[in-house]
């Protein structure tokens, strides 16, 4: 497996993978408690009716015309940072949370679970290796923010928790009538309700939202009034981010540092949120990036962020997000809505 960090101009249609990814924390998981909309709620009967509608969106993009059938890896050279991005085809690939119990390298989540193409995902405590994001997989809940006692207990965050305990997450539901299921993917903020006739499936926690706008504030990571960036927004770095085209099919992105420029190289969130823009990303939510960026692709891991030398970073992580092929016999997703 090789770790490679660097501009690679062109892409890579990675096709046939094997199987899932593995499994959640072992022991004691506990349910997964959401509010869903009731039987009898217009809204939800509404939701329903919009995903299952027939699909009448594009089969790409205006933006970015892809192959429906195989994930595709590309680059693309901005003035101060690579980004590496994935299109994941969701006729055929699921995208899917995985967790560990112990901080491990991407390429370590990669040969465990057979995926094509595994991002880093949720936030985490580097110190203890707890998560800082909510993880969901199978509709359980398999980590908790909530159990970090350095998390809930630093004097420091108490004003922010509301927030940074109801940030944006990655869902991936399943609607339907019992043997007509379809996936959905959606970004929204963890108490959000699940809309009705659709089971919460998996969820991944991260933010803040990209697009359709930037949610800083609302999700706790900046606050004007004490000059709070909790990840410093503004400024040049390494980032990850997932997305959702028009058509639903998916987008990891991995904005890369320069070895030349360590200091100055990377992408604030604004500049992240304007390049999923513009390849007709229309949902996007950021994921851990700094030190933790990473991507890894058909046996390459390409890191994100490179220290005062140029050298990149390889920093192992708590969770990811993993490309795997849909299983036989369950129906593609729904697209977004």
């Amino acid at each position: 497996m090789r770790v490679w960090q660097g501009r690679w101009l062109g892409w890579l249609v990675a096709g046939g993978l094997a199987a899932g990814l593995a499994a959640g924390l072992a022991g004691g998981l506990a349910g997964c408690d959401r509010p869903v909309a009731g039987a009898g709620s217009p809204t939800g009967l509404s939701a329903l009716s919009a995903l299952l509608a027939p699909d009448s969106s594009p089969e790409a993009s205006p933006d970015v015309q892809h192959d429906q059938h195989d994930v595709q890896y590309r680059v693309e050279a901005l003035p101060t940072a690579d980004v590496h991005w994935v299109i994941v085809p969701i006729r055929t690939f699921e995208v899917v949370p995985a967790i560990a119990q112990a901080l491990q390298p991407l390429p370590q989540f990669a040969a465990q679970s057979g995926t094509v193409a595994t991002i880093n995902a949720g936030f985490f405590d580097p110190v203890n290796g707890l998560t800082t994001s909510y993880v969901v997989q199978n509709g359980q809940l398999v980590a908790d923010p909530r159990q970090n006692d350095r998390l809930m207990q630093n004097p420091s965050l108490t004003p922010y928790l509301p927030k940074i305990l109801n940030r944006s997450e990655f869902r991936r539901y399943r609607c339907g009538q019992p043997g007509q299921e379809r996936d959905h993917y959606a970004i929204a903020l963890h108490a959000e309700a699940v809309p009705f006739g659709c089971t919460l499936q998996d969820a991944i926690g991260g933010g803040p939202r990209l697009l359709p706008d930037l949610t800083l504030e609302a999700e706790g990571f900046a606050d004007p009034a004490t000059g709070r960036d909790a990840i410093g927004s503004t400024q040049p770095n390494a980032r990850s981010a997932v997305g959702i085209l028009p058509n639903g099919d998916i987008v990891l992105a991995m904005a890369a540092q320069r070895p030349n420029a360590p200091t100055s190289s990377g992408l604030s969130l604004a500049e992240l949120s304007n390049f999923l823009r513009s390849l007709g990303v229309v949902d996007a939510m950021n994921l851990d990036g700094g030190s933790s960026a990473s991507l890894y692709v058909r046996g390459n891991t390409v890191l994100g962020r490179v220290d005062a030398q140029g050298s990149p970073i390889q920093r192992p992580v708590k969770s990811v997000l993993g490309v795997r092929r849909r299983p036989q016999g369950l129906e593609g997703a729904i697209p977004h809505r």
